[in-house]
C-alpha cells in the first residue's frame, strides 16, 4: 500500500504530519471534520505546500539494517516502495516492542516522566484532551495510526 504523507498545520501554527491512503482519503477526512491538531485539538487544519516527488533515476542508498535507526525521508529524496515497506516494518517492530498499558497511557506516561516508573516505550489509548495535557506538561506523546498498531487491527 502506498501512503500519502502530508504536512498539515492548524490555525495556531502547529505543524504535524498526516498519513493517508490517498489524496481522496485526506479530502474526505477534512470534509468530515475528523482531522485535528494533536497539540491543541484544533479542527482548523490545512495542508501545507510541499515539494513534489520527482524521480530522476538516481539510486537511493540501501535501507538501514536492524539497529541502524530509521530512514528519514526528505522532500528532496523519494522513497522507493521497498524502502517504504522496510520503514513500515521497522515502525511496526518498534511498536510491538513497546509496553501496551491500555487506557492507563496518560497516567503511566506521567509516572515515567516523574521518575515514579521505570523508563520504557509505552503505547495505549488516550483522548485528544489527554494528549494536549501531556504536551502542556512537557511530555512528548503521539497517537499511533491504526494501520501501524497490530493490537487495534485484530
Amino acid at each position: 500500500m502506498s501512503l500519502k504523507v502530508f504536512d498539515l498545520e492548524c490555525e495556531h501554527g502547529h505543524v504535524f504530519e498526516g498519513w493517508f491512503s490517498s489524496r481522496d482519503s485526506y479530502e474526505e477526512q477534512l470534509q468530515r471534520g475528523v482531522l485535528c491538531c494533536p497539540v491543541c485539538d484544533s479542527r482548523q487544519v490545512n495542508r501545507k505546500l510541499s515539494a513534489p516527488r520527482i524521480n530522476v533515476g538516481v539510486q537511493q542508498a540501501d535501507p538501514p539494517r536492524a539497529g541502524q535507526g530509521l530512514p528519514v525521508p526528505s522532500q528532496q529524496t523519494a522513497m522507493s516502495g521497498a524502502a517504504q515497506g522496510e520503514l513500515m516494518a521497522q515502525l511496526r517492530a518498534l511498536i510491538r516492542q513497546s509496553d501496551n498499558v491500555g487506557d492507563q497511557f496518560a497516567a503511566e506516561a506521567r509516572r515515567i516522566h516523574d521518575g515514579q516508573s521505570h523508563p520504557r516505550s509505552i503505547r495505549g489509548q488516550a483522548t485528544l484532551q489527554q494528549y494536549k495535557e501531556l504536551a502542556e506538561e512537557g511530555i512528548i506523546a503521539m497517537p499511533i495510526p491504526d494501520f501501524l498498531d497490530d493490537d487495534r487491527l485484530q
